[in-house]
């Protein structure tokens, strides 16, 4: 679902947080998009040409506007099952703090789904990383297409890359571990866990565990880190990570004191001198082509 950032999602593999669903449908990653038809820009009519190929253009609209549609229609359905899973203990839920002890005295195997820009990032020490969704690669027109609207609708200010899900997701797991393990299944904000936690019960697992909030959610003491950023910061990129403005790095300046404010400060008055220069030099070119033509 477009929602989730990616080009294909099957219901049975796009859960939400169930405690927090208005979070994950409103968050970042410029990637969450109902169908809003209002919000549809057409062209003047003395713009528009009716003929074949208007038909068509306006016919694969509404087929847009039908699958935005349906992808509304399938995360409500989809909702109501992820809490069912949650709510009657199929999937236990685990804070990051006590999947941390499990992982500690029990032993238990960690399995992080996230995609590979967050799981570079940082990750859990002894953790199997096997994304449920990662990031697309193909190049052919509707990928491409999925990625200049996914891009444009936000990608840019949250550096989010188009994801495709991986439907060798479930096999690849179990050619690493038997259906009796217990696994605790983690992803950035717990929306995408959440996604592989019902595909691993519907293939039979019986002993999953769901870490609430996703690694996001974990303190640095909670869980054993490795990779060059602390949890919180692994999830974000783009713009708004480059200038300092996502909520997660504001809660890491409040503890980093003012060196940490202060290189981001500088960033942007970087970016505003260099947009001030760019502005001065495209005017210089302007009037330096009216003198060309002029003489």
């Amino acid at each position: 679902m477009e929602i989730l950032g990616v080009s294909v999602s099957p219901l049975t593999s796009t859960p939400s947080n169930p405690r927090n669903y208005q979070h994950y449908s409103n968050h970042r990653f410029g990637k969450t998009h109902f169908f809003n038809p209002s919000s549809l820009k057409h062209k003047p009519l003395h713009q528009i040409q009716f003929n074949s190929s208007c038909k068509g253009i306006i016919k694969a609209q509404a087929v847009d506007e039908d699958y935005e549609l349906k992808q509304v229609k399938d995360m409500a359905a989809a909702r109501k099952r992820w809490e069912a899973l949650v709510r009657e203990e199929k999937v236990k839920m685990l804070t990051p703090k006590e999947a941390g002890y499990a992982i500690q005295l029990s032993g238990k195997t960690l399995l992080d789904v996230r995609p590979s820009t967050e799981h570079e990032k940082a990750w859990v020490k002894g953790s199997t990383w096997i994304p449920i969704f990662d990031v697309d690669t193909q190049f052919d027109v509707g990928t491409l297409s999925r990625k200049v609207t996914s891009y444009m609708m936000g990608g840019w200010w949250s550096g989010v890359p188009t994801l495709s899900y991986d439907k060798q997701f479930v096999s690849k797991v179990m050619e690493k571990f038997p259906k009796d393990t217990d696994l605790i299944v983690a992803c950035q904000k717990g929306l995408r866990s959440l996604a592989a936690c019902e595909q691993l019960y519907n293939a039979g697992y019986t002993n999953i565990f769901w870490i609430q909030g996703g690694l996001e959610a974990a303190e640095e003491e909670d869980l054993e880190r490795e990779g060059p950023q602390p949890f919180k910061l692994a999830g974000i990129g783009g713009v708004s990570e480059f200038l300092g403005w996502t909520d997660q790095q504001r809660a890491q300046a409040a503890k980093e004191g003012w060196g940490y404010k202060l290189m981001f400060s500088a960033r942007l008055v970087g970016v505003v001198i260099a947009a001030d220069a760019l502005f001065i030099g495209v005017q210089q070119l302007s009037h330096y082509l009216q003198d060309i033509r002029a003489n």
